[in-house]
């Protein structure tokens, strides 16, 4: 792997937080509906999603560090990211265990501003204007990211009564600044596209 797409760090990362969200999405599956008979994978599923997570970060640096940023990067790291967010949130709205805290609704709204966002990147970078990823779309993944692991830390450990309270008080806050954020970050792009069309350049 001395040439090619995966000749750096940062790619074959990217590479390896996708199948770890597939296996991610395998151990879900076999917590299942029953989360009293599958606690083991409860857990498993919790400390995966919070590796996976974590190496979002790890193969930004790496790239910008050493210089390897590639087409390859700029499209699958965003695409794994999506994959692992929303595949994570489907599940958590459909299992018994998970959906109270995941309305099936709140998803769909993020769905579907992932799907306006993408497609209002393509028209605009298909006029030749440059469309980045503003801090708006940054604290949304956050977000979005604590509220699925909080969620999980919930059913995934055997925790004492404040503690249990604290984590069903922090989901419901971070599952609606997902909404609140998701929401938001998709109406500032929208915003900035009007901006970059105007305009007709980037800012």
């Amino acid at each position: 792997m001395s040439e090619g797409v995966f000749a750096h760090w940062p790619n074959r990362i990217t590479l390896l937080r996708f199948l770890g969200s597939l296996v991610l999405f395998l151990v879900l599956s076999l917590v299942g509906d029953e989360l009293d008979q599958s606690a083991f994978y409860a857990s498993l599923a919790f400390w995966l999603f919070i590796v996976i997570a974590a190496t979002d970060y790890l193969d930004g640096y790496l790239a910008r560090r050493g210089n390897f940023i590639t087409s390859f990067g700029r499209i699958a790291d965003p695409f794994v990211d999506k994959v692992l967010v929303i595949g994570a949130m489907v599940y958590l709205a459909v299992l018994d265990w998970s959906d109270q805290w995941f309305p099936a609704w709140i998803v769909v709204l993020v769905v579907a501003r992932e799907f306006l966002v993408t497609g209002i990147r393509g028209y605009v970078e298909s006029q030749g204007l440059a469309f980045p990823a503003d801090w708006f779309g940054k604290v949304k993944m956050i977000v979005q990211c604590i509220a699925i692991a909080a969620v999980l830390a919930i059913h995934a450990f055997d925790w004492p009564a404040p503690w249990q309270r604290f984590l069903e008080l922090a989901a419901h806050v971070f599952v609606y600044g997902t909404l609140v954020t998701t929401v938001g970050s998709g109406t500032s792009y929208v915003l900035k596209t009007r901006k970059l069309l105007l305009n007709g350049k980037a800012t």
